[in-house]
């Protein structure tokens, strides 16, 4: 330990090398130990991506009939060419991902067409909306307005508390927010892959055994 004479003959300068020593030493520590963690993030990102597929894949398929006459429907649907064909395909490649995006098996190679499928879904029906998925009322007075004028309308002929017990009412905008996200997630796959928690990791090692 330091004595107070010895203490009291350091320079400025010195001070100033010991603390910015100090500090690029904390940084490196804080750097090691979050660069352990680099898995974690990629296998958070699988399980969340997931199960943002797991819902819309099960809508197609639950009622595959209804999703054919959306694809193709010009007037109240997304009027794509190929309806039946691309329905299928969008709901296998959203099934496929689940299972495959969980496990981490082939990240890196079924990313790209479901990027492809989200891709379909901003142009055909996203584009136009918009960021948010539900309209700001603090940043647009005309959903302000409208979104007033339904609660008075609850208020007076509805059971207003009942109604909103399990959350406020809110206008679906349907913007880009979502589908951008999720791109931006698959994109993060592609390029780092599925990481060690996975089974892409599993069999890379036993490949090189």
């Amino acid at each position: 330990m330091l004595s107070m004479r010895q203490f009291n003959t350091y320079s400025p300068s010195t001070f100033e090398v010991i603390k910015t020593k100090y500090i690029m030493n904390v940084l490196n520590n804080y750097v090691n130990l979050v660069s352990k963690l680099g898995d974690l993030p990629l296998l958070a990102l699988r399980l969340l991506l997931a199960y943002a597929f797991f819902g819309p894949a099960m809508m197609k398929w639950g009622n595959m009939e209804s999703t054919i006459m959306w694809f193709g429907n010009p007037d109240w649907g997304l009027g794509l060419p190929f309806p039946a064909l691309n329905a299928y395909m969008a709901a296998t490649i959203e099934i496929l991902g689940v299972f495959l995006l969980a496990f981490g098996l082939g990240t890196r190679f079924i990313s790209l067409p479901l990027i492809f499928v989200m891709l379909v879904a901003y142009f055909t029906v996203h584009m136009g909306n918009g960021w948010l998925a539900i309209g700001s009322a603090d940043n647009d007075p005309e959903i302000a307005e409208r979104i007033g004028l339904a609660k008075d309308i609850l208020k007076e002929h509805g059971n207003y508390s009942w109604l909103t017990e399990k959350g406020s009412f809110v206008i679906l905008q349907n913007g880009a927010e979502f589908v951008i996200s999720y791109i931006v997630m698959l994109l993060t796959l592609m390029s780092f892959g599925s990481g060690k928690i996975s089974l892409d990791h599993l069999i890379s090692k036993m490949k090189n055994k």
